[in-house]
């Protein structure tokens, strides 16, 4: 419980760091909750599409929520930018900051708004507080603020540097109007930023209460013990890695703009205590929006090391130590400005499902975990409300994970480093006017294995008025997720205009600013995940329950199995769940 790491002295209160590791992490979910309960886009109030982290004085991450990985980047990007453009003798108590650029501000993409609180005690400065709220609208060409086909971040939205949000405890009021007016709904813009200077400030409460209980200078020795620890027990598991060398490729379908696919490569190596993360073979700046800043490729690399290597390390800035990351210039992975970068999520994904590949290969088999859908796709909708205002609703739709060494891949969940929740029916409905006809599992989207993947989810959704705007940008229409080990691939997404009209037809995977009229509808399909294993390996079991369940047709079991297989496995089942599944047939 004592290990030293190098450089760093032993850990002095084991109990203790534990105690307050989790003290911390109870400050920074309690305020995602009263983010959460208190917000009024359905973006933050129901999908749950923020986050909440805790740092020190330096800018040294302590603690963050853990349900959305990506906005790591924006919440240590706000941080680290903000303490280069201010002294500390410049931060007073009651000031709050507010940033979203991804080139000037640390941050990830426009709609992704950081509001940082510094937290004194005793009239020292000893924390920042920072929470992001993905807002709906951030202005832009496209309702949502977000296309693949932008080509500059002069495209996406009002772009915010480090601003002081609130002086001394006085709210900036002209430049809330200045950042509001900029968007289309105003009005929610303006209370959900409330929302988050006042989810803050119950986190400064908080903080200091629990200065008041052990004093700042037990608290600063628990802090630095819980970076010791989690750094020295990273160091730990990379003993494994030394000498070892992985690569792996994925490749999104295209930039956003152009028709050629765009690889995503890496080569992992460990030396010197670090894990080297080499990106050199990546494909080019894209020319659309689907381009990474560093921010968001670090918080991704993180995610995947804590993910593959150790779920158990504390969420704190011991992780980042241990971790080194090249870039070649001018890629999809270090874009260059004005890049457009508001799509960096699906690439992102694509750069885990990259990294998890690598890492699978240097870890024992029984951790490999095939690829799930690995896009995010994301819908949006923007149309007028009942009373005349404009109303833009914008969703990221879930999938299927990949199936593991040991169990099959989860069905419709949204996967890595995005992961947030679904927008009801029910709110979805009430809030727009818009009406969803289907919210289903795709049956036969998995890909079979021994484990096979998880499905991937249907959701079709008609407009109830006329000139109702959809955008989408999307990926995996083309590249499905591969299986491992002799697992098949998952299937591909798909989206649909007028599903299963005379009408119907599939649209491009970044099509924008698509009008639809009353009865219109839009059907996206999300890709399932790949298998695990050989398909020969799954057991009689498994699939007769995946076809009484429908997870797959009996048709897809024939192809897949082989028809001679399925029958002996039916007719040695129930016979009254053979009749069922014949007479669906």
């Amino acid at each position: 419980m004592t290990k030293k790491d190098s450089g760093s002295a032993p850990v002095s209160d084991p109990i203790a760091m534990e105690v307050y590791n989790n003290r911390l992490m109870t400050i920074v979910e309690g305020m995602l909750h009263i983010l959460v309960r208190s917000s009024f886009s359905t973006n933050v109030k129901e999908r749950r599409d923020c986050s909440v982290g805790l740092f020190d004085a330096t800018g040294r991450v302590l603690a963050q929520t853990v349900h959305t990985p990506l906005h790591l980047g924006s919440t240590v990007g706000a941080v680290s930018h903000l303490l280069k453009e201010f002294s500390p003798e410049q931060i007073s108590e009651g000031d709050a900051f507010m940033c979203n650029d991804p080139y000037i501000a640390g941050g990830t993409h426009l709609p992704d708004i950081t509001v940082v609180s510094p937290v004194f005690y005793n009239g020292k400065l000893s924390f920042f507080l920072a929470n992001i709220a993905h807002h709906s609208d951030v202005g832009g060409v496209v309702p949502g603020s977000i296309s693949g086909t932008a080509e500059t971040i002069f495209a996406e939205g009002i772009r915010i540097p480090i601003v002081r949000l609130r002086h001394t405890g006085k709210v900036q009021n002209d430049i809330v109007r200045l950042v509001t007016l900029n968007t289309r709904d105003p009005k929610e813009r303006e209370l959900d930023l409330g929302v988050q200077l006042a989810t803050n400030d119950r986190g400064i409460v908080m903080a200091q209460e629990l200065l008041d209980q052990i004093g700042d200078h037990r608290l600063t020795a628990a802090i630095a013990d819980m970076i010791a620890y989690t750094r020295q027990r990273l160091l730990n598991q990379l003993e494994a890695f030394t000498s070892k060398e992985a690569s792996y490729e994925a490749f999104l379908d295209d930039d956003g703009i152009g028709d050629d696919p765009v690889r995503i490569a890496v080569r992992i190596s460990a030396s010197g205590g670090k894990l080297l993360f080499d990106f050199s073979g990546t494909g080019p700046q894209a020319a659309g929006a689907m381009n990474v800043p560093f921010n968001a490729l670090q918080a991704t690399v993180v995610y995947c090391v804590k993910m593959m290597i150790d779920p158990g390390l504390m969420p704190n800035h011991g992780i980042f130590d241990c971790i080194e990351i090249q870039t070649p210039g001018r890629s999809i992975v270090s874009p260059a400005h004005p890049a457009a970068v508001g799509a960096r999520s699906i690439t992102a994904n694509k750069v885990a499902r990259a990294v998890i590949g690598a890492l699978a290969q240097m870890l024992p088999q029984e951790r490999g975990i095939a690829s799930g859908q690995d896009i995010v796709p994301g819908i949006c909708f923007a149309g007028k409300r009942n009373n005349g205002d404009d109303y833009v609703y914008m969703e990221t739709i879930g999938g299927g994970s990949g199936g593991t060494a040991e169990v099959d891949g989860m069905d419709g969940v949204q996967v890595h480093i995005t992961n947030t929740s679904n927008l009801p029916v029910e709110a979805l409905e009430h809030e727009y006017n818009l009406l969803v006809d289907e919210y289903a599992l795709v049956e036969d989207s998995c890909g079979a294995g021994r484990y096979r993947g998880g499905l991937g989810i249907a959701r079709q959704i008609a407009a109830t008025e006329d000139d109702v705007i959809f955008s989408v940008r999307s990926d995996g229409h083309i590249y499905p997720p591969p299986g491992l080990r002799g697992g098949q691939d998952g299937r591909c997404a798909k989206i649909l205009f007028n599903s299963g009209s005379a009408e119907e037809r599939e649209l491009d995977s970044k099509t924008t600013n698509f009008v639809l009229n009353s009865g219109d509808s839009i059907r996206i399909e999300t890709p399932g995940g790949g298998g695990y294993g050989p398909v020969s390996e799954r057991s009689d079991k498994q699939v007769v329950d995946d076809i009484e369940n429908s997870k797959t047709s009996l048709a897809f079991a024939r192809k897949t199995y082989g028809t001679s297989r399925v029958e002996q496995i039916l007719e040695k089942g129930e016979q009254s769940a053979f009749d069922a599944i014949k007479a669906a047939e």
